[in-house]
């Protein structure tokens, strides 16, 4: 069933954002703390139309954060690249599960997703390595370091999605000016974050993305990893205004604002993992060109696959 306003409220739902003053201090900081860096390891697959290779990158605080690299065998100019960001508790996995935009013809980069990975999809080969822990959480990822943006989870993965297109940029057979980010659910809010804090991005494809609107999203559905803000809540009851002041240092609504480069979004308006109005929050503050794709009778599965031909003519939008 539909499980939010409907689709003429969601159209103009623009909240007051949640933005802290020290917002883009913060990030610049966290950023500056952590440089980029790559190395690129031959990958045996045995894909006769497709190179892989096996990425270690520098993620945040420099720390080794893998990835996987897919590149058309038969190329002979610089490629435009997509890095791709996965889902709640998914990995890179295996290359074979992500074809699609190498058979395109684009370069592919596939981030790992730090500590993540026991979804039973797509497993994760990356830590997570915090030298300061983090406080009392509830189960999942939400939660940890919730007391404290600089001990916050997000902190650490949205640093290593950054970091991901310098890894993408340094491949000598990448065009570095033509570099989309993608990603759906907790994927589609990491693309979200990299377009706020880099310039140097062509596009971005967020589908249903989570990540974003904290406050209302753990107001009005039970599902999915925002239950896990709820839940922390419900045993930390004067602390409400604590996790909502950290949490809105990884809110989309917030990296939308700052974003410039064209982006292209999906929403499911029967969606009860990341309800349509959280999606449409970020997408009516996207401060570039933005469009948005209408899932009326899906939930939080969106478009899937046959949301694939609309990316790959946003593709070749940016990059032809």
């Amino acid at each position: 069933m539909l499980v939010d306003m409907p689709l003429d409220r969601l159209r103009n739902y623009r909240p007051e954002p949640e933005e802290p003053a020290d917002f883009d201090a913060f990030w610049k900081r966290t950023l500056d703390d952590s440089p980029a860096g790559a190395e690129f390891a031959p990958w045996a697959g045995g894909l006769a139309t497709v190179e892989v290779l096996d990425v270690t990158f520098s993620g945040w605080a420099g720390q080794p954060v893998k990835a996987w690299l897919l590149l058309p065998r038969h190329r002979t100019a610089p490629l435009p690249a997509v890095v791709q960001y996965i889902g709640y508790n998914g990995g890179r996995g295996l290359p074979y599960q992500s074809l699609a935009y190498s058979a395109a013809g684009h370069a592919h980069l596939i981030m790992d997703n730090r500590g993540q990975g026991g979804g039973g999809k797509a497993t994760a080969d990356t830590p997570d390595v915090h030298p300061a822990g983090h406080g009392s959480s509830a189960p999942g990822f939400v939660t940890r370091g919730i007391e404290d943006p600089e001990h916050h989870y997000y902190r650490r993965l949205m640093t290593d999605a950054v970091r991901a297109v310098d890894a993408v940029k340094a491949h000598p057979d990448v065009d570095g000016s033509r570099v989309a980010v993608a990603g759906g659910s907790q994927g589609g809010g990491l693309a979200l974050a990299v377009a706020g804090l880099r310039d140097d991005v062509a596009g971005m494809l967020a589908d249903v993305p989570f990540l974003c609107h904290y406050r209302r999203a753990a107001e009005i559905t039970d599902n999915g990893p925002y239950a896990e803000i709820r839940r922390w809540l419900s045993g930390h009851r004067f602390a409400a205004e604590t996790a909502f002041s950290t949490l809105s240092y990884f809110d989309g609504v917030n990296f939308a604002a700052r974003a410039s480069c064209p982006g292209w979004f999906s929403v499911g308006l029967m969606d009860n993992v990341c309800p349509p109005s959280t999606v449409y929050a970020a997408v009516n503050r996207y401060a570039g060109p933005a469009s948005i794709e209408v899932y009326r009778y899906n939930g939080h599965e969106g478009g899937a696959e046959y949301d694939l031909p609309r990316k790959f003519a946003a593709l070749r939008s940016l990059f032809s």
